[in-house]
């Protein structure tokens, strides 16, 4: 019995791996929660303007109001085509790069189960700040008609951007 001494095993087991959460620590996983920022504010810029065009064809909203984005960054000296169209790429590129940023590191704080649920209140906050900065002196029906559908497009992109990073991104409880 003195000379046994427990034999010491240096194999590893294999299927160590399976079952642990994805490292967002690395730059795969940065880049990838990046891909899925940018799809989910295209899908839900895409919604957003969908309700946009509602309330325009209803006089609700001016598509030229996307112009100013371009005056207020400049854009317009620098690229001197249409203010209209700078200012919607300009609103497209925020809508794919910066809210799904700030949803992404956020998000785990705001009401709801899911991202898709997540997202709503989120929209709300985001309509907050583009209802006066948009608002071109609409009265009566016209002034109802433009809270409403451009609250209720915010609700969709907050929505649909949630509901991407629902099914593409398989998130850790905490992104710290």
């Amino acid at each position: 019995m003195e000379g046994d001494e427990p034999e010491l095993s240096t194999d590893l087991h294999e299927d160590v791996t399976e079952g642990t959460e994805p490292d967002f620590d690395h730059l795969w996983g940065i880049v990838t929660d990046g891909f899925i920022g940018a799809v989910g504010g295209l899908v839900g810029t895409g919604a957003l303007t969908v309700g946009l065009l509602i309330a325009a064809s209803l006089d609700a909203f001016q598509i030229e109001s996307f112009g100013t984005l371009a005056e207020l960054t400049g854009f317009n000296a620098i690229l001197p085509l249409d203010p209209t169209a700078v200012g919607y790429v300009l609103f497209l590129l925020t809508g794919m790069v910066m809210w799904p940023l700030l949803f992404a590191s956020i998000g785990a704080y705001l009401p709801g189960e899911k991202y898709a649920t997540k997202g709503i209140p989120f929209g709300f906050v985001l309509w907050t700040g583009f209802a006066p900065a948009f608002y071109e002196g609409y009265t009566g029906l016209a002034m109802a008609l433009y809270l409403v559908l451009t609250l209720g497009a915010h609700f969709s992109y907050g929505f649909t951007l949630g509901a991407v990073f629902d099914y593409l991104g398989d998130r850790p409880e905490t992104l710290v």
